[in-house]
Order: structure tokens, then sequence, then C-alpha cells
């Protein structure tokens, strides 16, 4: 067993952080569950407890395979996701990594999730509802329209891990942030029925009142506005420390749909979204008009079921 030494230095490295916070998150969350303080499972597989620390923090780049494999044995992961966590030990030490694993592996491994999950504040662009303010029948409509998921029951499953995902921001400790622009197009695009439109409406109008949620309209009126080209996107910022420096580096999630799903961390790609969101911004409806507009296309949902 190869043991990381407690004097190993955290090795400096222009690689991607997000598949060693990947792994890390993973791995503590693993440890959790199977009630291990870091101290006793470093033991167990011979590391020494601050490199485990170091490890689940996502602050080694050379993540050793034995020592990964070690662990997942220890707390007794599947095969599947096991495979999946070596992978990342090792995809953590390329250059210029920038992509995630889209479906290829198990919900443990959606990267998306698990960085949304750990996020202090969520601004983004959609040109449909988004996933965290959809309605389980909306979600159903949307999920079910893709050709690779046939069974019902992967879809079931699906929509009931969309739903789990919303906790995040209703949740009484430490909801995330959220900001939403939405492109006017979302609201009057049918997904389902009228019915589960003019239902989604309404949520998403309720919502959009609590206190940690903004979610205003990009009006056709608006015209183009510079950024809006490049498509939806989300940019995800995490905790701060004392000195109000980010613990983890804020990113910019491109939503791959059937290709492979992109990650940007590099701080003028980060700061270049920041400008579209805020070119975005400058262009759209105030929380007011924003809501008035949601509930006229309301109605035109509810008339259409008569």
């Amino acid at each position: 067993m190869t043991v990381i030494r407690d004097d190993e230095a955290v090795e400096p490295s222009s690689s991607s952080t997000l598949p060693r916070r990947q792994l890390g998150r993973f791995l503590r969350e693993w440890r959790d569950a199977n009630g291990f303080t870091i101290a006793a499972a470093a033991k167990m597989v011979d590391l020494s407890a601050s490199a485990l620390q170091r490890i689940e923090a996502g602050q080694t780049q050379k993540v050793r395979k034995q020592d990964v494999r070690a662990l997942c044995e220890l707390y007794a992961v599947g095969p599947e996701d096991m495979r999946a966590a070596i992978d990342l030990a090792v995809v953590a030490r390329t250059q210029g990594w920038y992509h995630a694993y889209g479906g290829l592996y198990s919900d443990a491994f959606n990267m998306y999730v698990g960085l949304e999950a750990a996020a202090r504040r969520v601004v983004s662009y959609h040109e449909h509802i988004p996933g965290l303010l959809q309605t389980e029948d909306y979600a159903r409509a949307i999920i079910g329209a893709f050709p690779g998921f046939a069974d019902p029951a992967d879809v079931d499953r699906r929509v009931e891990h969309r739903m789990k995902r919303q906790a995040i921001i209703t949740r009484k400790s430490g909801p995330v942030t959220l900001e939403v622009f939405l492109h006017e197009s979302a609201l009057h695009r049918l997904v389902g029925s009228p019915r589960i439109m003019a239902m989604q409406l309404r949520h998403l109008a309720e919502v959009s009142k609590l206190d940690n949620i903004t979610v205003r309209i990009h009006p056709y009126s608006a015209g183009l506005v510079w950024g809006m080209s490049r498509g939806p996107f989300m940019v995800l910022e995490f905790d701060t420390n004392s000195k109000g420096e980010f613990v983890e580096p804020p990113i910019v999630f491109l939503e791959g749909g059937p290709s492979q799903d992109v990650y940007l961390e590099r701080p003028d790609e980060v700061r270049l979204y920041g400008e579209f969101a805020s070119a975005i911004r400058s262009a759209s409806l105030d929380e007011g008009r924003t809501r008035e507009l949601i509930r006229r296309v309301t109605k035109e949902f509810d008339h259409d079921q008569h």
C-alpha cells in the first residue's frame, strides 16, 4: 500500500480541480455514510489523516489509484462506482481537462449535481424552466421527451432525483441563492400540455417570491443581447473564507445534452460569463413585471384547456 506522507506538499497544477473535488466529495460522503472518522478511515488504509483530509478536500492532484481502491473497498462501494472513482483519480492528473462524464456513470458521479449541492450561489440563463424550479409533471415531460429514456421506470427515477435536488433551494439552513434569467420563449413553449404549463408557471411565480430566489424574464422586445448567442449557462459560486476568498473557485457549467457537459474554470472564462449574465440582467424585466408576465401567460394556458 502506498503511503502519502504528512509532509507531502500539495502540488500546484494547471489541471482541472473538478475531478479532484468530485472524487473528494464522493469519498467523504461514503466515509460519513459508513460512520468512519477521517482518522479511523485513514488508519485502516495506511494513510495519514492529513493525507486523507487533503484527498477529500480535492487538494491533492496525484491521488494514488491504490488508495482510492482501498478506500472504496473499506466503504463497500460497488464495482461500477469504484471503477469510476479510480478513473477520476487518473483524470485528475490530466492537464487541460475540461469536461465531465455526462450520463456515463451513476448519479454518484453526476458532476453537476455534486457541484450544485455544494454551491453558495448560482446565476444562470435558460431557455426553458430550469430543473431546480420545475414541477414534477413538467420535469416528467422534459425527461420523457428524450428518446434514450424509453423505460418508464428510468424516467420515474430521473424525475424523483430532480425533485430531490430542489431541496437545496428550500432547506432551512443555508439554502442556495439562485438568480435565474429566463428567456420569454420558455413561458410560451408548450411542454407536455396546457394544464402542465399552467401549473408550472404558477409554481414559478410562487417560488420566485422566496428570499433566496430571483427570477427575471428576458423579453422578446429586448432583442439579442451579448452573451445570449452562447446559449444557456450556469455560473456557480462557492463559500468564502474569513478573508472573503472563495474556498473553491467558481465555475461555469454548459449543459451538453446528448453530448458531453462542459465545465469552465479559468478565471478569464468565468469572468466572461459573469459579463454575459450582467448584460442579460440589464435587459431583463424586474421581478414585479416578470411575475405579471408569468401570470398573464398562465391565464392563456388556462384558457387553452377549455
